[in-house]
């Protein structure tokens, strides 16, 4: 986790859902420092995925993959800790 405290701009995207990959909530992403901490760890763990993450949300969207507990396992590696998000 970052923890850092001097990434608290908002973000410019919002990560949406999507049936094609896996969306995860990560409550620990704080900042900008935590999506890149997260984006480059899954996209080197996943050649081709494309990851969108949003701090003010804490959802993580990769498309590329179904792989849910390899994209579980990349984010928890660097740090974080990621869950499936409540439907709603």
């Amino acid at each position: 986790m970052c923890g850092c405290n001097t990434h608290q701009a908002p973000s410019g995207t919002t990560a949406e859902r999507d049936p094609t990959g896996v969306t995860l909530k990560v409550e620990d992403m704080t900042c900008g420092h935590c999506v890149s901490t997260i984006t480059k760890a899954v996209e080197a763990g996943l050649p081709g995925a494309q990851v969108q993450a949003d701090p003010a949300t804490k959802l993580v969207l990769i498309r590329g993959t179904r792989d849910l507990a390899k994209v579980e396992a990349l984010i928890a590696d660097a740090g974080y800790t990621p869950t499936v998000p409540a439907l709603g």
